[in-house]
């Protein structure tokens, strides 16, 4: 896969290329990121790429010309399909089902806003859709596409050591992740669940199970609202808060078998 970032900070985003699973992926030859530096683009001896917005008002606005440039050239670069993606709290909200679609394309060329925004004519004239990493207001860009960029490559076929290891991430099924213990087996007088140590790997995989139903359903219980359970998630989760009930709190079931 090709990722393409339009951005003023490129030594930022090509962090994410150096280092953990990006990096190895790249190294590989499993993805390749280009960065362009916007003002590479700019049409004046000082490589202005900011203006004061039009109606008045505090901060700079990125200008059209140079961005609508930058974004032409990087299209040209590659002769694979591209949709631009623009980074922004007003798009659509990024997440695993996101990085999944995104992730089967070819190709990505994402933009980096800074300042108080894009002139909206190169948005209008030259992005394909919108994406947001939450509802908060960052410096710019570059952080939610350095997300963009982890959360799709690690799905990337290869990019990983074990391929189990995405499958069984957060989200990928619609419910958290459950617990993980490694050495040594018991800390702080706290012990690994007796089920983890036993061999039975039935009864490790129904545990897991449950564990990932308890902690969706009290952390994140609006993930529940959009899925249609299994037989067998809905028996585990009702059996949870069966003993949930009774016991008048919500046990971690970390020690049960």
């Amino acid at each position: 896969m090709r990722i393409d970032v339009v951005t003023l900070f490129p030594e930022l985003v090509g962090a994410v290329a150096q280092h953990g699973v990006v990096g190895r992926a790249i190294s590989s030859g499993i993805a390749s990121l280009q960065l362009w530096q916007l003002r590479d683009f700019a049409s004046d001896r000082h490589r202005t790429v900011d203006d004061a917005p039009y109606g008045g008002g505090p901060g700079m606005v990125l200008k059209a010309e140079p961005m609508l440039a930058a974004i032409a050239a990087a299209r040209a670069a590659s002769d694979q399909p591209v949709r631009v993606a623009y980074v922004t709290p007003q798009g659509r909200r990024f997440d695993h089902a996101a990085a999944q679609v995104l992730a089967k394309r070819p190709r990505l060329l994402v933009l980096c806003g800074r300042y108080e925004g894009v002139d909206e004519r190169a948005l209008e004239l030259a992005v394909d859709e919108e994406w947001s990493c939450g509802d908060y207001v960052l410096s710019g860009g570059e952080l939610p596409a350095m997300v963009m960029i982890d959360a799709i490559v690690r799905l990337l076929p290869g990019a990983l050591g074990d391929a189990e290891s995405a499958v069984q991430d957060s989200f990928v099924h619609g419910l958290l992740d459950h617990p993980h213990y490694t050495r040594p087996q018991t800390l702080g007088g706290q012990a690994v669940p007796p089920v983890l140590i036993g061999g039975d790997h039935e009864r490790v995989r129904k545990w897991r199970l449950q564990q990932a139903l308890a902690r969706t359903w009290r952390r994140r219980p609006d993930l529940l609202d959009g899925l249609n359970l299994t037989d067998e998630q809905q028996r585990l989760l009702d059996e949870y808060r069966t003993q949930a009930d009774a016991d008048g709190r919500c046990p971690a079931l970390d020690n049960q078998e």
